[in-house]
C-alpha cells in the first residue's frame, strides 16, 4: 500500500499578525505626542499654581500683614548691614517699648542729621536718662566705625528687626518697572484663566484609540 505524503497546511496568520504591528507601529508617535502634550499641560499648569501662590504669599506679607498684624517691613538699601542683612532684602520689624532696647539689637530709626533718613543697625551702645529718654549709638556690622552720631530714641516705641526675607526688595523694584507692570496687568488675569480652564476641562482620550488598545488586549 502506497502511503501519499501530506503536505502540511500554513497558518494563515502572517497577515493579521502584520497589520497589527502596522497599527502598532502607527499608534507610537501619536502615544509619543500625546504625552508630550500631557506633560506641557502639567508643567504649564503647576508654573502657574507656583506663581500665584508666590503672588498671594508675598501680596499678604507686604500689604495685608502690617494691617492685621504688628509689623512693619522695609527694604535695605546699602550694604552697610551686610552679611546679615544685604541690599535689596526686605526686613520685618516690629515694635518695642524704646526703654527695652539693648546693646546688640538691630533697629529701624531715623537718624538725627542730614535728612533724618531711616537705618537699620545694630546697637552698640546705650543710655537711660532720668527724664525717661533713650540716647543710642549704632553700628553697621559690614563698616569699620560706629555711626558718627548719637541718637535719641523718639516716643516710646522703638523698631526691632525680627526678619529678613532676602532679595524680595529687588523683585519689588521690578515690579514696579512699565514692561513688568504692564506684563502683570494683562498677564496675570490670562494666566489665571488658562489654569481655572485647565482644572475643568479635561480631554477624553479618542474612541478609536480605546477600541485599538482594547482590540490588543
Amino acid at each position: 500500500m502506497t502511503t501519499a505524503l501530506l503536505a502540511p497546511t500554513a497558518l494563515s496568520t502572517d497577515a493579521p499578525f502584520a497589520s497589527r504591528t502596522a497599527r502598532q507601529l502607527t499608534r507610537e508617535p501619536r502615544r509619543t505626542a500625546g504625552l508630550g502634550k500631557r506633560a506641557a499641560g502639567v508643567a504649564y499648569r503647576w508654573t502657574v499654581r507656583l506663581v500665584v501662590t508666590l503672588a498671594v504669599l508675598a501680596f499678604g506679607v507686604l500689604a495685608v500683614g502690617p494691617h492685621v498684624l504688628d509689623y512693619r517691613t522695609m527694604t535695605m538699601l546699602t550694604g552697610s548691614m551686610s552679611p546679615v542683612i544685604d541690599p535689596g532684602d526686605v526686613t520685618i520689624v516690629t515694635p518695642l517699648p524704646v526703654d527695652e532696647v539693648g546693646v546688640g539689637m538691630i533697629i529701624a530709626y531715623h537718624i538725627p542729621i542730614d535728612d533724618h533718613h531711616l537705618v537699620s543697625h545694630r546697637v552698640v551702645t546705650v543710655e537711660h536718662s532720668a527724664d525717661g529718654t533713650v540716647t543710642v549709638q549704632t553700628k553697621g556690622d559690614a563698616n569699620d566705625a560706629v555711626d558718627p552720631w548719637t541718637a535719641t530714641l523718639q516716643g516710646d516705641t522703638a523698631y526691632q528687626v525680627r526678619a529678613v526675607i532676602p532679595a524680595l526688595g529687588h523683585v519689588i523694584e521690578a515690579l514696579r518697572t512699565p514692561v513688568v507692570s504692564q506684563a502683570l496687568v494683562y498677564g496675570a488675569p490670562t494666566l489665571l484663566a488658562g489654569w481655572l480652564l485647565l482644572s475643568i476641562w479635561r480631554p477624553a482620550a479618542p474612541a478609536e484609540a480605546r477600541n485599538e488598545d482594547e482590540a490588543e488586549l
